[in-house]
């Protein structure tokens, strides 16, 4: 008999939210998390219903004391590698050199964000420079705002233009993105001004604003919007072979079922664009289908008179 029922790789709204459901079931349920989640940075999570500016670090652990509290284990540990054992359980190494054995997986190990190269914005990230207008947007609503373009070419775009429901004072800054003459027209006619030129360097000044150096002056702002590339943390787990989509993310049906049998995701490792309260809800689900299929085999091996992995 395997030492768990389900491994579940990360401890971000995704994977807590995914062992809480399990946990209640009564599935012997691992959550291994190295406490890196996207939004360290962040001292405020927004969008989350009862929960809208509550601390990212509160939540997280409100949510590990859950698990427990049904009987789930929170283990901080960094996964090196995965693989299907020959009996088709899972084998996760950890950097500790022990090793979980599990009849399933959960990969809800988020996404990393890959920021423009600007000088600066690494220093301001989660302060004074974010990426989410749904969820600092609203904070921010009336100050001047700048926009820099990134290698995200759509979503820079549309961050230009969604600021304006937030202010009158928006400054986009294409940073080497080709603005068609229709893409200039549309950001014009909603009062975007768009300074041409590659940024320089970003940088904090006096009264919590903003100065960006471009186009060989320096323009101030209450804060600033990025796009940063998203890339999917799939450390540890390529030897599965697990599908990717289009984007280069785990590729899932609706209920998180991968490609590989046994193998579910949930959260920005299959959908960059999930806030919190997606990938909480990714998790839920996810968990639901893993006690339908757990179920299904441990009935089957009851009717073949072996044991069933029931408490």
């Amino acid at each position: 008999m395997t030492e768990w029922d389900v491994a579940i790789h990360g401890g971000g709204a995704a994977g807590l939210s995914a062992g809480l459901v399990l946990a209640r079931t009564g599935v012997r349920v691992l959550v291994i998390e190295n406490r890196s989640p996207r939004n360290t940075p962040a001292e405020e999570m927004h969008g989350v219903l009862s929960r809208d500016g509550f601390s990212p670090s509160d939540y997280l652990a409100e949510g590990r004391a859950e698990v427990v509290r049904f009987g789930g284990k929170i283990l901080a540990a960094s996964v090196v590698r995965t693989e299907r054992t020959p009996d088709g359980t899972f084998a996760t190494e950890l950097d500790d050199v022990s090793r979980a054995l599990s009849r399933a997986l959960v990969l809800a190990t988020g996404l990393r964000d890959e920021l423009p190269p600007v000088p600066g914005l690494e220093e301001l990230w989660g302060e004074q420079v974010h990426h989410c207008p749904h969820c600092h947007g609203a904070e921010l609503r009336g100050r001047s705002l700048a926009v820099i373009g990134g290698t995200w070419r759509e979503m820079s775009l549309h961050q230009a233009q969604l600021m304006r429901r937030f202010s009158d004072r928006v400054r986009f800054f294409p940073n080497g993105i080709e603005l068609s003459e229709a893409e200039h027209a549309e950001l014009t006619a909603i009062g975007v001004t768009v300074t041409p030129g590659p940024v320089s360097r970003v940088h904090a000044v006096a009264g919590g604003e903003v100065r960006i150096a471009a186009a060989d002056r320096a323009y101030d702002a209450g804060a600033v919007f990025v796009a940063p590339f998203p890339r999917p943390r799939l450390d540890g787990v390529h030897d599965l072979g697990l599908a990717l989509d289009e984007r280069g993310f785990v590729a899932v049906d609706a209920g998180g079922s991968t490609s590989v049998p046994g193998v579910w995701a949930a959260g920005n490792v299959s959908d960059p664009r999930a806030q919190v309260i997606n990938a909480a809800a990714q998790g839920s689900s996810a968990a639901i289908a893993i006690t339908g299929w757990l179920l299904a085999a441990d009935v089957a091996a009851a009717v073949r008179g072996e044991e069933p992995c029931f408490a």
